[in-house]
């Protein structure tokens, strides 16, 4: 049986939201200790699954996740950079597309860890490129 409420943590974060068997479930708001950080969007059994998170520093993430790790395809907005692609257990993973925002810089290829790895094009801000 589903039900819904607000809890209080000790540290000052909060839930507000749906509930099943004491855990997050169905749509909720999530904020971290003195309302820094906050994640809202869908949530399974406890994790979250398919929202937006947003960092105390205004870094963004939005897409799904899997057991708490940002996992499947997302957007990631970090400082002047986008990252549009997949992940896989919290890493950038498989394929994506990394750019800035203030210039034409990107990276658009294979990533492993996190990491450029493999087959893909890098441009930076004076058009130069460099690919496999």
């Amino acid at each position: 049986m589903s039900t819904g409420g607000r809890f209080n943590f000790d540290d000052g974060g909060s839930y507000c939201g749906g509930w099943e068997e004491g855990k997050a479930h169905g749509h909720g708001i999530c904020t971290g200790p003195k309302g820094q950080g906050e994640y809202c969007g869908s949530w399974a059994h406890g994790f979250e699954l398919l929202g937006v998170y947003t960092w105390p520093s205004g870094n963004t993430y939005q897409g799904t996740w899997a057991q708490g790790k940002r996992h499947g395809v997302g957007i990631e907005n970090k400082g002047r950079w986008v990252y549009k692609g997949e992940w896989t257990h919290g890493f950038k993973g498989r394929y994506g597309l990394r750019e800035s925002t203030g210039t034409s810089g990107k990276y658009e290829g294979t990533w492993n860890n996190g990491l450029q790895d493999g087959y893909g094009t890098e441009t930076y801000s004076d058009g130069g490129k460099i690919g496999s």
